[in-house]
């Protein structure tokens, strides 16, 4: 038994476990797992990938992603963009129904009117929800109506202060979806934990640290392009194991239907080559779904002089920061490591597959002689009278700090490796209390803006994502002006401008751009994807 499950949990489990088996007999239920866990099915809370995929199965927004990440209709079957780009004006489907529930009358669920989204948005704003996608509306005009005014019960408007052309894509995100005021206000804080959407399937139980289940919602309003009602499949359940390798076990033995990513290095080979691809004895038995992920892992610099107990911080140094940039093979990296799942990080901070990848700049190539160069230019030759230098991490990521390390101490920068749990390391690179530590960035929308605005200065952490500290007033004005553009053209161009920046002044050792990498069993079909990594089911079929 696993470690942390009561004795009531695991008897609770066994027999909901036996009375599900008997009723899905002969129903389609498509099983994933989520290591992470849930910690709210409120798409207010939506930050984690855990809970954006399980509230994107329960809820929708006025618009949505398809695979190609362009913006379509959801809610919303059309949209005007009027004022020079300073009102967003929607126009409603009247088919879409929230789902039935005790708290409606009837406890029929309701249609769903712009008044809805007033109150949704509204509540994202509202610091007594502590949504952590409050940002996502910093640009609107809430001194125009509020910002959100509901015309009628299908007219719904939004009201921008400035120009926000990544703004559509915004709105596509989980944070966005539409939520029924009686019930979130009559259950407040439990609606996290018995929430009521719109989405292609309805929740049905969720027991803490065993599984979720959710159930098919027969009213949805969406259809297939020949006509079909989706969903196609009638249930979901999430399984929240933490161990890897019982997860992979576990897929391999059919009882997942689905593994997303590689969590352990351990097992990777068993399923990709070198190479990156599907190994060929796994072809009769497994499908490999590949894309670019808009995901930059990276190393931080806290731009601060002293860190901790007032220590000086010598990585404020932009010539070790450089040094630290060109003292490891990135590319020698990714193949014996990552089994070139990703590219490495020799470009600049912004990843594959975001519009205007045509100007991208260079990054830090393997230059070991370069990275001595800078070292005595910064007063340190061959390392002599350089300090140990802490690098934070998690588990997950301890084999690539260890191959950062051991190459680094060749050109005589020594690296001490400090792990902590995924928390605690948050908390610690959130309230800038390490000088070099490990991160990502997944992006939210498909627009370089939302990686850029980690280096802009008004966001430094903890209100913001900037945590590094950097503050360049170069790079400040070029974001700002970026904002207040429509022109595409002349956005990318100042795009192409910070991250070179970026590059130059060194707040990051960029380790690689990801991949969105899952598998499944051949008898599942019509998984979608996007470079988001977004999780939409109500497309799968699934023959038993």
């Amino acid at each position: 038994m696993r470690p942390g499950i009561s004795f009531f949990l695991l008897f609770a489990f066994l027999v909901v476990g036996c009375q599900s088996n008997k009723q899905e007999e002969n129903r389609t239920v498509f099983r994933y797992n989520e290591s992470k866990g849930v910690t709210s099915l409120d798409p207010a809370q939506a930050r984690t990938m855990g809970n954006i995929w399980a509230t994107t199965q329960l809820f929708n927004g006025l618009v949505q992603l398809n695979d190609e990440m362009e913006v379509v209709p959801c809610i919303a079957k059309s949209w005007k963009i009027l004022e020079g780009g300073l009102t967003y004006q929607f126009t409603l489907k009247q088919d879409v129904y929230f789902h039935d529930s005790p708290q409606f009358e009837n406890e029929k669920g309701r249609a769903v009117v712009a008044e809805d989204f007033r109150y949704s948005f509204n509540r994202i704003v509202d610091d007594k929800t502590l949504s952590p996608g409050k940002w996502i509306f910093n640009s609107v005009d809430f001194d125009k109506d509020g910002g959100f005014a509901a015309i009628n019960d299908t007219i719904f408007e939004i009201y921008l202060k400035h120009p926000f052309p990544p703004f559509l894509g915004i709105l596509s995100m989980q944070y966005c979806s539409v939520v029924p005021k009686e019930i979130v206000e009559e259950l407040e804080k439990e609606f996290g934990r018995k929430p009521v959407g719109t989405g292609p399937f309805i929740f049905k139980e969720w027991y803490d640290g065993v599984k979720l289940v959710l159930h098919k919602n027969p009213t949805y309003f969406e259809r297939d392009s020949e006509g079909n009602q989706l969903p196609y499949l009638d249930a979901i359940g999430v399984s929240f194991t933490p161990d890897p390798q019982s997860i992979f076990l576990e897929f391999m033995k059919g009882n997942l239907d689905m593994l997303s990513g590689l969590e352990d290095g351990s097992y990777k080979d068993a399923l990709i080559t070198s190479n990156g691809t599907l190994q060929p004895d796994m072809k009769d038995e497994l499908v490999m779904y590949s894309q670019p992920f808009l995901n930059t892992e990276y190393l931080g610099f806290l731009m601060k002089d002293t860190v901790g107990a007032d220590a000086k911080n010598v990585l404020n140094d932009k010539r070790i920061r450089q040094a630290i940039n060109y003292g490891f093979n990135r590319v020698k990296m990714m193949k014996y490591i990552r089994n070139n799942i990703g590219s490495p990080g020799v470009n600049g901070f912004l990843p594959t597959g975001l519009p205007g990848e045509k100007l991208r700049v260079k990054g830090y190539e393997y230059n070991p002689q370069k990275a001595k160069e800078l070292l005595a230019k910064a007063g340190y030759p061959n390392g002599q009278g350089l300090p140990e230098i802490e690098l934070y991490t998690t588990s997950q990521y301890l084999d690539l700090c260890e191959y950062l390390q051991h190459q680094l101490e060749e050109v005589g920068i020594k690296i001490k490796i400090e792990v902590n749990p995924g928390a605690t390391h948050g908390g610690l690179v959130a309230n800038s209390q390490v000088s070099f530590f490990r991160k990502s960035w997944i992006a939210d929308y498909a627009d370089a803006e939302n990686y850029l605005s980690l280096f802009y200065s008004k966001n430094f952490t903890p209100n913001g994502p900037n945590y590094t500290l950097f503050k360049n007033d170069v790079y400040d004005r070029l974001y700002e002006t970026s904002l207040s553009t429509t022109v595409d053209s002349i956005r990318y161009r100042n795009y192409a401008q910070m991250d070179s920046i970026i590059v130059e002044e060194a707040p990051v050792v960029v380790l690689y751009y990801d991949q969105v990498l899952r598998f499944t069993h051949k008898n599942v079909t019509g998984l979608s994807s996007n470079s988001l990594n977004g999780l939409s089911l109500k497309t799968v079929k699934k023959t038993n």
